[in-house]
């Protein structure tokens, strides 16, 4: 998978898991299902995955023996960057935990299984070359 045909296909995975999040607060308005800043998380996450998955594919690209820890790299750094994006949110607001744990969570493995299906399919096309 090439890398246009990854943001066309990750723009309209953005697309979706937008579109499910707001047909969830509209059709619940009265039960706090979105965390008061769930468009910045949802923004963050979006980005810092893009960046992720376009340093692994680079390093795939490059060094295809090396892919791997391209990969691993990318999804450390994904880590670390989200660990401090939740210590900076946690700091600054003051709201309901539980509610943006479970939005953080659950959007950053929505992201994560897509970066690394993405991955593996580059993958696969380097073991059959």
């Amino acid at each position: 998978m090439n890398l246009t045909k990854f943001t066309i296909c990750y723009l309209l995975y953005v697309a979706a898991i937008a579109g499910i999040a707001y047909l969830l607060s509209s059709l619940f308005p009265d039960v706090f299902v979105l965390a008061k800043k769930f468009w910045v998380v949802l923004s963050f996450l979006s980005g810092i995955t893009f960046i992720a998955y376009v340093v692994a594919y680079l390093g795939i690209r490059r060094h295809p023996e090396t892919g791997v820890m391209a990969i691993m790299a990318s999804i450390a750094l994904k880590m670390i960057f989200s660990m401090a994006f939740v210590l900076i949110y946690s700091l600054n607001n003051k709201e309901n935990g539980l509610i943006f744990v479970l939005n953080f969570f659950s959007l950053y493995l929505l992201f994560s299984f897509f970066e690394i299906y993405c991955l593996l399919r580059n993958l696969r096309h380097q073991i059959k070359k």
